[in-house]
């Protein structure tokens, strides 16, 4: 079972406004601390220009006191660690090249961990979730991390549930997004829980971002991932992606880029390390996410219109890639 966290009393309904505490360090990745951030200060930049007050106080925090260095150079202004007791609503733990030295940290480690019974919801960005779980704040939980880092995350703390593909997981009260700019997403979602749907679109619309790529949205998309440095059949897979719902057999796709289908095969799968076949199937599931979780059409139409044929087929293909269902991925995501 997850370790829950034991909030103080008053850190369930704290005053207003309500204390956000963003953790910093040495060579921290700045786009993971700015982005929520910014966030949540243009939330209360928001309520004050409806004549509102002000629904955040915000607080970068870091052990080094008065100044650290980001990792791209740029020095930042910090607070010193405060008072484990002291009455916090949200902490963020940022994460960037630095979070190994944070994480090995005894001190910092054992702050947090008495830091985060303080707070309402506990939350990390990017690699910070290495700092959050050498915290065991996510012992036993879901949690996900930058892509390229979710096998190393499991690894290394096993007791972890680390799911690779999210852009950020709720488990409870505890948060971890996806890497770098997922950061906003997450704090979008939270300022929606605080303070409705209005004002984080009213936010997002400001910082120019989407309102709310949901939770369960791939990190990049399957076109993206399918991308090489040359990129030779990028105009294939634009074809491919407006001709779902036709024959995309082998042989359609080789005469398409002119090709045998032997000679097809072959350079395919060393341009992009995957077969056709499963390269098909991965934007056919990746189109029938978007409109599970962006439209109210029936499975079955869905199914025809991505050119799975029939729902049961696309059921096959969400437990291969997903481990859900159709109808589980909507009532979830949508």
């Amino acid at each position: 079972m997850p370790n829950n966290p034991r909030f103080a009393p008053e850190a369930i309904r704290p005053e207003l406004p309500r204390r956000v505490e963003i953790v910093a360090f040495a060579a921290v990745q700045m786009l993971d601390l700015s982005g929520p951030l910014q966030v949540f200060a243009s939330a209360n930049d928001t309520l004050t220009q409806a004549g509102r007050a002000p629904h955040y106080t915000l607080h970068v925090v870091a052990r080094e006191g008065e100044h650290v260095s980001a990792s791209n150079g740029l020095g930042l202004t910090t607070e010193a660690l405060p008072p484990r007791q002291l009455t916090l609503d949200t902490l963020v733990i940022a994460g960037g090249p630095g979070v190994d030295a944070a994480a090995a940290d005894p001190a910092l480690v054992d702050w947090l961990r008495a830091r985060a019974r303080s707070a309402r919801r506990v939350s990390s960005v990017c690699t910070g979730a290495f700092l959050l779980a050498a915290s065991g704040m996510l012992d036993g939980r879901r949690a996900t991390t930058h892509w390229s880092f979710c096998a190393e995350l499991a690894r290394r703390f096993p007791s972890v549930r680390v799911e690779p593909d999210p852009i950020f997981v709720r488990d409870g009260s505890v948060w971890t997004s996806a890497g770098v700019t997922a950061g906003i997403d997450l704090a979008l979602a939270m300022v929606e829980e605080d303070l409705g749907r209005d004002i984080a679109l009213a936010v997002a619309r400001y910082l120019v971002v989407f309102l709310k790529r949901p939770g369960g949205q791939a990190q990049f998309s399957t076109a993206l991932s399918l991308q090489v440095a040359d990129d030779k059949f990028g105009a294939l897979h634009a074809w491919i992606r407006a001709h779902l719902a036709q024959d995309l057999s082998l042989a359609v796709l080789a005469d398409q880029v002119a090709m045998s289908a032997r000679s097809f095969s072959r350079h395919y799968l060393e341009a992009t390390g995957q077969t056709p076949a499963r390269a098909v199937e991965r934007l056919r599931v990746e189109e029938a996410r978007r409109l599970l979780s962006e439209s109210q059409l029936p499975v079955k139409r869905i199914a025809q219109r991505c050119g799975f044929g029939s729902e049961e087929t696309l059921r096959r293909s969400f437990l291969r890639l997903l481990a859900t269902t159709p109808q589980d991925y909507r009532a979830r995501f949508s």
